[in-house]
């Protein structure tokens, strides 16, 4: 029997930054920050729940253009809170990530561990929010829970064909990697990929 989940609502983010989440490891995650080495972030970016901001900071210290949003205020708060205090300038933002429009056009978009968190319905909704803000040809970077990660615990897994099914008319998928996602505790069996919109 396997464990039912229930769907994360955002007053669930609201309570999980009480203390420090698990996917809050106080650093961008390491396949990101190779992801920026390697110049994979450009022009406009945006960081889709951007937590605490590391991604976000990680593009500003490129001296990119850089939005972050998140649903929940209290890591919006830090968020701006670590930027003032590395000289960094990002615009954060409290919103809904199915509700981006007007946000945008942005080159690059950063998802680091968000799509997984959404149910079915959800997940067309954010789908349809990132194509509102992300300019034909940029490129979304997704890095989520892959359905190779064992046991029950933590977010719902995602397999490749989801993914694919997810961003089909409208999008090109680039690659999808099997990664790891950092945690707190440890790490979890992860996909990264890159999809373009058309």
């Amino acid at each position: 029997m396997t464990e039912q989940r229930q769907p994360r609502r955002p007053e669930d983010f609201v309570q999980a930054y009480a203390e420090q989440p698990p996917w809050d490891i106080g650093r961008p995650q390491p396949v990101i920050a190779a992801l920026a080495e390697a110049g994979g972030l450009r022009g406009r970016v945006l960081d889709v729940g951007c937590g605490t901001g590391e991604h976000a900071l990680l593009a500003a210290g490129l001296g990119l253009d850089v939005t972050g949003v998140d649903t929940a205020a209290p890591a919006i708060e830090r968020a701006r809170a670590k930027a003032a205090e590395r000289g960094l300038k990002v615009r954060f933002e409290v919103a809904n990530a199915l509700e981006l429009e007007g946000f945008g056009p942005f080159e690059t978009i950063v998802d680091s561990a968000l799509f997984h968190v959404f149910e079915d319905d959800d997940r067309i909704r954010y789908v349809a929010s990132l194509a509102s803000v992300l300019e034909p040809g940029g490129r979304l970077h997704l890095l989520c829970f892959s359905d190779r990660q064992p046991g029950v615990w933590g977010p719902r897994r995602v397999s490749e064909a989801e993914l694919r099914a997810a961003f089909g008319a409208g999008w090109r998928i680039e690659s999808i990697d099997a990664v790891e996602l950092e945690l707190t505790r440890g790490q979890a069996q992860a996909w990264l990929a890159a999809i373009i919109r058309d």
